[in-house]
């Protein structure tokens, strides 16, 4: 499973013209999942995401996460994370996980940090997306749940 984590000061996805999530202070995060992504990829990332410490404390220095600031999650699916371009002009997306096991891993993250009392926003899987965000810092976090990066 990979996530791009990004610290924003608000961000919003929109589809057919009509915004369907929004977030003010917390994090934008695009996740993508893999054909091999177990439970343990999932229990890793409903960890890992949340208690990131990227956010200034008293002392300006990154040292709170979204659960410590109160802040906000609006994920957002993307399977072109796993986008392999290293061969050719075209990406393949042999890695990606099909739709149904994408959709299932997808919905059981956010319910996890929901259960951790965050207020999480989503897009709409499967459907054509416009994300807009003003990424506060800029933080932006990589995360692979091989730990490849």
């Amino acid at each position: 499973m990979r996530c791009v984590v990004q610290r924003v000061t608000s961000s919003s996805v929109t589809v057919n013209g009509e915004t369907v999530g929004a977030v003010g202070p917390g994090l934008m995060v695009l996740i993508g999942i893999s054909a091999e992504d177990t439970e343990t990829d999932l229990k890793y990332m409903a960890e890992k995401v949340p208690n990131l410490r990227i956010f200034d404390d008293e002392n300006g220095v990154m040292n709170r996460s979204v659960l410590d600031t109160g802040g906000s999650i609006l994920a957002v699916s993307q399977f072109t994370l796993y986008g392999d371009a290293r061969g050719g002009r075209r990406p393949s997306y042999i890695r990606a996980a099909r739709p149904e096991k994408a959709d299932a891993l997808y919905e059981q993250l956010i319910a996890r940090w929901r259960e951790k009392g965050l207020h999480v926003e989503t897009g709409i899987f499967r459907t054509d997306m416009q994300v807009s965000l003003v990424n506060d810092g800029p933080v932006t976090i990589l995360l692979d749940s091989e730990k490849t990066f």
